[in-house]
């Protein structure tokens, strides 16, 4: 699996979660949040990679909640290794 987090497409906290659930193929009760994307990340059986795009563009539409996006992302890749993150 690959999700796409481009900053040019995502424009606020709701986007960038239904992408996530979307490509990452959460279940129906994920809660859209930072801690069920820990829960949803960790839990993953399969490969998944999660490439951000346009990085600097994703600051601006989600402020400082793409910091802390980017922290449960790389947290969740050091407890399940099933997860692959490129910047």
């Amino acid at each position: 699996m690959i999700c796409v987090l481009d900053g040019n497409e995502i424009l606020d906290k709701k986007m960038l979660h239904d992408i996530l659930a979307a490509s990452l193929n959460f279940p129906h009760w994920y809660g859209r949040n930072l801690d069920a994307l820990y829960d949803c990340l960790t839990d993953l059986g399969e490969d998944a990679e999660i490439r951000f795009l346009h990085e600097d563009i994703l600051k601006e539409h989600l402020g400082e909640y793409t910091q802390s996006l980017i922290k449960v992302i790389h947290m969740s890749a050091k407890e399940n290794t099933h997860i692959h993150v490129s910047l």
